[in-house]
Order: structure tokens, then C-alpha cells, then sequence
């Protein structure tokens, strides 16, 4: 039961008897063109087939032929009712064929292949059993007339067992087609999303050039999206449902960040000046800091030993340096912003800020140095109170809830409390290493704090 895409369909089939289809196809015009169903021509009197008037006679005969001609009835009723489920159960394979390609969707168009042979199959059977019985003769016996019943019954009880296949079929469908229809009712959406997003994109970028910036890269990354538009104009038709939902949705996606970050660039610029001033006003205070390095250094060597300075020997020239790199970096930055290379500018920024934190590090440290060493001179025991405490606190915790430590703990921290010891040693002689000191302190200080750390995990994860 098939016909070609844009034509009603004709029950004939090859093989049938020419008169028995040409009456079939001149029935179905008629009523096609009175705006009239299949089943009712079937139920029309029999004298419109012949155009004449036929003789009726009375009797068992006229009986038998009634009861044909109703068989004839439910069996043409029941023909149509299985073309009209046969052509909708195609639209529904032909959505889920036009969305799904997974196995499962496979299946159901080869099933439904097979099913469709099935009712060519009965349906010829149908159409041959009709050429064969002509109700309306005049001279048709009973017993013709009986046979013919007997036949368009039998006729009729295979098309609706088809018909009862062809309904399990179509519940069996119900998934596949519900997510078949869900994809669909996406498309149309999804698409006109992409061509807004396009659209905002390209709003965005007039209201930047508007502002004077030109947004170069930005311009060639949604020239680049022309092409998809065209694709998603095209439809899905050429290129499938789900093709075309994910380029909708990747089109959507480049759009809105093109349009975010044609939004941002005003933002964008006014941050790199700001950022370009503040990185030239710490230039410029650096500058003056470096210069006051010397003088720290100076003092440092007149006070202490050459073990409290020499690693900051370099700090002047070293700081100068990175100076006049940052200030060059803020140089091309400059040009780079004028020319609206954005990333290049922002990187160029980076670097230069990066060079003036090393350099605000190296001439903090001479200061700091000359401070932390001033202090401990006048007194050292504050850093020692300091260092024992961190240890006996540490102690008091290892020994929390224990008879004996864990050697664990007991090791490292008796390993402290002599490396304390020798560190107090140093300050004994007639130059004392006040840096070595500190930092044999600050080294006990850190294994204290280890071992409380393990043991504060330990128990945690123990609770």
C-alpha cells in the first residue's frame, strides 16, 4: 500500500484485473472531487456503478446478494482503515528516521518495512477477491453469492488482523517517536536562538566601533560563523535534525561570548589606561626606594658582619634593572593598547607588573633586613621566648593524653630544642651572625609547626 509523495494513493495493484481497478480509481475520483471518503463510495448503491437501472428480483437470491454486498462494505471499510493507519505510522518513521539513527531506530524502519510487504500482501488478496465477484449481476446466483460473502470475510478478517498488527507496532513506537518529537520541537527554537545570538553579536560589535575601538579579532571570528548561518538556513533537511540542533547551539554559544566580549571592551580599555598609569606611578616610587638601598647597605656593613649583608649586594643595581624593564615593557604596552591589540597589551602589562613585584620584594628585603637585625641585636631573648614557646607548646600537645611521646613527634622536636641551643651559642662571641641566628630560629619555629600539624591531622581523622 504505497504511493508516490504528493499523490492520492490507488488501491490497485499490478496483477488485479483491469476493469475491477479502473471502476475502483473512477469511484474514488468521483467522491474525491464531492469532497467523499473511500468507504462511502464502497457503500453506494450498486445501480451509480453500471449507469443503468438493474433488475431486482425477490427471493433467497436477492437475500445472499444483500449479505455480499454488506460483506463487500465492512471489507472495503476495513481496507481503509488500514491504508489510513499504514500512511500515518509512515509519518511517524519518517520523523523518527529524520531524527534518530541509533539501532533501535533501525530496527523499527526495517520492522516497518516488513510489516508494509505483509499489507501489500492482504491487500491484494483484498482487491482480488472484489475483480472476482461481480454483486451486481443480474443472473447472480445464490450460491455466488454466498461464496462471495464467504471470501470478502475472510478478506476482511486478514485486513484487520494486519490492522491489529500495525496497531501493536505503533504503540511499540511510542518511545522513539516521543523523542523524535521532543528533538523536533527543539529545532526551530535553537535556530532562531543562534540567529539572535548572531544578531546581538553584531550589534555589540557596532556599539564598540561606535566608541572607536575597532574589535578586528572579533570582527573575523563572526565573519567566520557565516557559513554556519547559511547551513542553519538551509535546514535540517540537508543536513539532519541533530546536525543542525548542534550547530544551532555551537553557533549560539561563539555568538554570545563574541557579543560578551564586544560589551567588555570599552570596560576593557578603560582598564588596560588605568592599569598603565599605576604600573608607571610604582616605576617612578620604586625608582626613589632603590636609591635609598645604598644607604641601608651601608649600614648593614658598618654594624654587622658580611654574613647579615652580602646576599643583598646586588639589590641596587638588580633593582634598576627591573625597572628599566618594567617602564620599557609599559612602553610597548602603550603602543599596543593604541593599536587595540588587546591580549598583547594585557600580557605585556602582566610582564611588566610581574618585574616591579620582584623588584618592591628585593628592595623591601634590605629594609626588613636592617630592621629584624636592629631588633635582635638590642635583644635577642624576645626571639628566643618566642622560638621556646612555639617548642613547648608543641610538647604540650605531643604529650596530650600519653604517658610517653610518640617518637614520631619526640625526635623532631628535641632536634629543635638543641638546634635552638646552638643557634643561642652564636651570640656569644665578639661578632655575633645576628642573621644566622635568625634563621636557625625561624627553622625551629617551622619544625614545631610540623609536628603539631601531624598531630592535629592524625587526631582529627582519628575523631
Amino acid at each position: 500500500m504505497t504511493a508516490t509523495p504528493g499523490q492520492p494513493y490507488s488501491p490497485s495493484v499490478p496483477g488485479a484485473p483491469r476493469p475491477a481497478r479502473r471502476a475502483l480509481r473512477g469511484v474514488r475520483d468521483t467522491l474525491t472531487l464531492m469532497g467523499l471518503p473511500l468507504v462511502v463510495a464502497l457503500a453506494l448503491p450498486a445501480a451509480f456503478a453500471g449507469g443503468g437501472t438493474r433488475r431486482w428480483f425477490g427471493g433467497r437470491a436477492e437475500s445472499q446478494r444483500a449479505e455480499a454486498q454488506a460483506a463487500k462494505d465492512a471489507a472495503a471499510s476495513a481496507f481503509y482503515e488500514l491504508d489510513t493507519a499504514q500512511r500515518d505510522l509512515r509519518i511517524s518513521i519518517e520523523t523518527i528516521t529524520a531524527v534518530d539513527g541509533s539501532p533501535a531506530a533501525r530496527r523499527a524502519v526495517a520492522d516497518f518495512e516488513a510489516l508494509g510487504r505483509r499489507i501489500d500482501e492482504v491487500s491484494q488478496q483484498y482487491i482480488n477477491t472484489v475483480d472476482a465477484h461481480d454483486l451486481d449481476r443480474d443472473d447472480l446466483e445464490a450460491s455466488a453469492a454466498v461464496r462471495a460473502r464467504t471470501e470478502l470475510t475472510r478478506a476482511k478478517d486478514e485486513l484487520d488482523r494486519v490492522k491489529r498488527e500495525l496497531d501493536r507496532f505503533t504503540d511499540g513506537l511510542g518511545p522513539l517517536l516521543g523523542k523524535a518529537e521532543t528533538q523536533l520541537a527543539r529545532l526551530a527554537p535553537a535556530v532562531e536562538r543562534a540567529r539572535q545570538a548572531l544578531l546581538a553579536a553584531s550589534n555589540a560589535l557596532d556599539g564598540a566601533r561606535a566608541a572607536g575601538l575597532r574589535a578586528d579579532d572579533l570582527a573575523a571570528r563572526l565573519a567566520a560563523l557565516g557559513p554556519e548561518l547559511t547551513r542553519l538556513n538551509q535546514g535540517a533537511g540537508q543536513h539532519g535534525v541533530a546536525g543542525t540542533l548542534e550547530r544551532a547551539e555551537r553557533v549560539c554559544r561563539e555568538a554570545e561570548a563574541i557579543r560578551a566580549e564586544a560589551g567588555r571592551l570599552p570596560e576593557k580599555a578603560a582598564e588596560i589606561d588605568h592599569r598603565l598609569v599605576s604600573l608607571r606611578t610604582r616605576a617612578q616610587a620604586l625608582t626613589t626606594r632603590a636609591e635609598q638601598v645604598d644607604p641601608v647597605l651601608s649600614e648593614l656593613r658598618r654594624r654587622f658582619t658580611a654574613a647579615c649583608w652580602q646576599d643583598l649586594q646586588g639589590v641596587p643595581e638588580q633593582a634598576a634593572q627591573n625597572v628599566r624593564q618594567a617602564e620599557a615593557k609599559l612602553t610597548e604596552a602603550q603602543a599596543a593598547r593604541e593599536a587595540q591589540r588587546w591580549p598583547e597589551a594585557t600580557a605585556l602589562l602582566s610582564t611588566a607588573r610581574a618585574l616591579l613585584n620582584t623588584t618592591d620584594e628585593a628592595v623591601s628585603a634590605a629594609g626588613d633586613r636592617l630592621t629584624r637585625l636592629n631588633a635582635v641585636q638590642k635583644d635577642p631573648k624576645q626571639e628566643i621566648e618566642r622560638t621556646r614557646f612555639a617548642l613547648r607548646d608543641a610538647q604540650r600537645l605531643a604529650m596530650s593524653g600519653r604517658t610517653t611521646p610518640d617518637p614520631r613527634d619526640a625526635r623532631p622536636l628535641d632536634e629543635a630544642v638543641a638546634r635552638l641551643e646552638r643557634a643561642i651559642g652564636t651570640l656569644e662571641g665578639r661578632h655575633p651572625d645576628y642573621w644566622h641566628f635568625l634563621t636557625e630560629t625561624e627553622a625551629v619555629r617551622r619544625s614545631a609547626a610540623q609536628v603539631v600539624s601531624r598531630i592535629r591531622e592524625e587526631r582529627g581523622a582519628g575523631h
